[in-house]
């Protein structure tokens, strides 16, 4: 199997390249990514803990799901395929605001993204890939943001970036 390949961009997230999804990571160099936020219809996260065998942030809680675009794929298409790979279910998403950010790792790798927030609605049981999903749950936008002051190290980097300075631009 080849490796995944994330879409290199400049900070007008303009594509440039792209790089092997390993290399990119090992090397900092800023590419495409989206993460997932999902909501009920009592206005509640779905949050997804990662599996525990990830090549970082293993066991953290974070939001419904992220990943890296590929190539050709827009941010919308790229969020439904991962929203099915991952938490087993699709809804329409919708687009909210994009940021960049950098976050160092214990092991050595960096994420570095120009990251695409991108909003849905579902209020069933998530059917959930157990390869890249731990666990999941609802919680309340409120309660998310106190158990991030209270527990920061249960939580993504990412995660944490986007409840800080994007908290408005993730709820319905």
């Amino acid at each position: 199997m080849t490796e995944e390949q994330v879409i290199l961009v400049n900070e007008n997230d303009e594509q440039i390249g792209l790089m092997p999804k390993q290399e990119a990571h090992e090397k900092a160099v800023l590419h495409r990514a989206f993460s997932v936020f999902v909501f009920n219809d009592a206005n509640e996260l779905m949050l997804q803990q990662r599996a525990f065998d990830k090549y970082h942030s293993p066991g953290l809680w974070t939001n419904t799901c992220c990943s890296h675009q590929r190539d050709g794929e827009s941010n919308i298409e790229a969020g439904k395929r991962r929203l099915k790979e991952e938490m087993g279910f699709v809804t329409e998403l919708s687009e909210t605001t994009s940021f960049i950010y950098k976050a160092p790792f214990d092991n050595g790798l960096t994420e570095y993204e120009y990251d695409h927030i991108l909003l849905g609605k579902y209020n069933e049981t998530p059917n959930f890939n157990i390869e890249e999903v731990a666990s999941w749950k609802w919680m309340p936008l409120e309660k998310v943001k106190i158990d991030i002051k209270n527990n920061p190290q249960k939580y993504t980097a990412w995660f944490k970036i986007i409840f800080d300075k994007f908290y408005k631009h993730i709820s319905l």
